[in-house]
């Protein structure tokens, strides 16, 4: 059975089926249509997905060692907590993050995205200014914009903690990955059913009623991957920085599964009036 990743297939399929009914469709007409048959908003949002997908194929592992004196570029992050498989569009404007995104770019196009302590602060250059626990990610797209900001698109890759940081041209940090615990327990699996079922009322979603394509806009994973489970649900949750730092912070697997369904029983926070 296809799935997200056969997308510029089934598009030339349906083009050519189209085509011998005498419909006519270019091409990027009929990717922007099974864009939308599979649930995403438009072709530019699935591309970025199908192209994290092909990252995490080839993408480092957990124990993966850096090199020491390998200093990675970092993007801080002011109001966002990035988690590992996660992919977001980052508007950068400062700089320094700029010089950071394009050391990526003409390198391996690895960077450290972690959030700021201090949502004010301009130039976070110490490691006081930032969490003590990122994410590793691959700079998946990069466009300009008129005013000259960057949209950047990242892809989550792995929890890391920063040992050190130098600042010049840009941020950039010394890392060391963090590993996990607990993710393949029985424990794990039964807290992951859980997590699906507490999320289902959080998010007042009835995925069983869901048309087929209509899923894939949740992007839940299996429960056959508890950790994936997590970081998959944790950025959807409508909590403060803060608690999602918590949730990136802690390695421990079962821990986290725990904490989740904890703040998903909590509610959704009232809107202020």
């Amino acid at each position: 059975m296809r799935d997200f990743r056969d997308a510029k297939a089934i598009a030339k399929t349906l083009r050519e089926a189209l085509h011998a009914k005498s419909v006519t469709l270019t091409n990027s007409e009929s990717q922007e249509l099974v864009a939308r048959i599979l649930g995403f908003r438009d072709w530019n949002v699935l591309a970025a997905r199908i192209q994290a997908a092909q990252l995490h194929s080839t993408s480092i592992q957990p124990d993966t060692a850096f090199p020491a004196e390998a200093d990675i570029p970092i993007i801080p992050m002011r109001d966002m907590v990035l988690f590992p498989h996660m992919i977001s569009r980052i508007f950068v404007a400062r700089e320094k993050t700029r010089q950071a995104v394009e050391h990526a770019l003409a390198g391996d196009r690895r960077v450290v995205v972690v959030t700021q302590r201090r949502v004010a602060d301009d130039l976070p250059g110490t490691l006081d200014a930032l969490y003590p626990v990122g994410v590793l990610a691959n700079v998946v797209d990069r466009q300009t914009q008129v005013d000259g900001a960057l949209k950047v698109t990242v892809c989550g890759l792995q929890r890391i903690g920063i040992a050190r940081i130098s600042d010049g041209d840009f941020l950039a940090a010394e890392v060391t990955p963090i590993g996990e615990q607990g993710g393949q327990s029985k424990e794990a699996a039964t807290l992951s059913k859980a997590v699906l079922d507490a999320y289902q009322i959080y998010a007042e979603v009835d995925f069983s009623a869901l048309p087929p394509g209509s899923k894939a806009r949740f992007s839940l994973p299996s429960i056959g991957d508890p950790s994936l489970l997590a970081d998959t649900v944790a950025p959807l949750l409508s909590t403060g920085i803060e608690q999602k730092q918590q949730l990136l912070e802690t390695s421990d697997v079962v821990n986290r599964l725990k904490r989740l369904i904890e703040m998903m029983s909590a509610g959704r926070p009232k809107a202020v009036a």
